[in-house]
């Protein structure tokens, strides 16, 4: 499809998934700039962290691609994934079962917690270093045996790519996956001014709440098809 006259997007997702956001949107008709935020910095997974674990709890594909990097098997594991994306992520690397959420990391709590019969063990929550606590905390409230594990962190980039700081100088759109990428795009200092920003979510969009701006527009639901949908409605393609 060619890509629609003043539709350019930028992209601040970290890679591979930037690539993956990138290709949507081409089919789509926009014209994606890849500019990640933040960096996956690999730390690894002690294998003693799975001892007498089948279920792994996974709040993004990041750490699924994480786990599997790590060496880890997962063909007798049950992956509990917030949203598609995460779940497909699982299920391409092996995993034995998948159960795939559609919300975000307190609705993927209530999912796990409502199928508690079907828990084999304690729950392994992995993901990098700041999203450590709440989803853990929230199932130890409701009587789990619930660990966390990084085997991952996220490093931010000093600064938008020349080509996405080039066209921030006329309308553009900006998607916003995570509130760390948010948080590092603010600390980086760009001129959003000309920029409708597209958001997973409320919170991911929060550090940016009070720059100046073109426009904020939020996901329905916090998944990629919705933020898809968010931009396609805002763009009025």
């Amino acid at each position: 499809m060619t890509p629609i006259p003043g539709r350019a997007v930028i992209v601040t997702r970290t890679q591979p998934g930037a690539d993956e956001t990138a290709a949507r949107l081409k089919a789509l008709g926009f014209a994606p700039i890849v500019s990640p935020m933040l960096r996956i910095v690999q730390t690894g997974l002690a294998p003693t962290l799975l001892d007498g674990v089948a279920d792994i709890v996974f709040t993004s594909a990041n750490g699924v691609r994480a786990f599997a990097l790590a060496g880890a098997s997962p063909a007798e594991l049950t992956a509990w994934c917030v949203g598609p994306s995460t779940a497909e992520a699982a299920r391409q690397v092996g995993f034995g079962r998948v159960v795939e959420g559609d919300g975000d990391a307190e609705d993927l709590a209530r999912l796990i917690v409502t199928a508690r019969s079907e828990l084999l063990g304690p729950l392994l929550h992995i993901a990098n270093d700041a999203a450590a606590g709440n989803l853990v905390a929230g199932l130890k409230t409701a009587g789990l045996d619930a660990r966390f594990a990084a085997p991952y962190n996220t490093e931010a980039a000093p600064a938008l790519t020349e080509e996405a700081l080039a066209a921030l100088h006329a309308p553009v759109f900006l998607l916003i996956h995570s509130a760390k990428g948010a948080a590092a795009i603010a600390a980086s200092g760009a001129d959003l001014c000309c920029a409708v920003l597209i958001a997973i979510s409320e919170t991911a969009a929060a550090p940016l709440t009070d720059i100046p701006k073109a426009g904020l527009h939020i996901a329905g639901r916090p998944n990629e098809d919705a933020l898809m949908e968010a931009l396609s409605a805002a763009a009025g393609a």
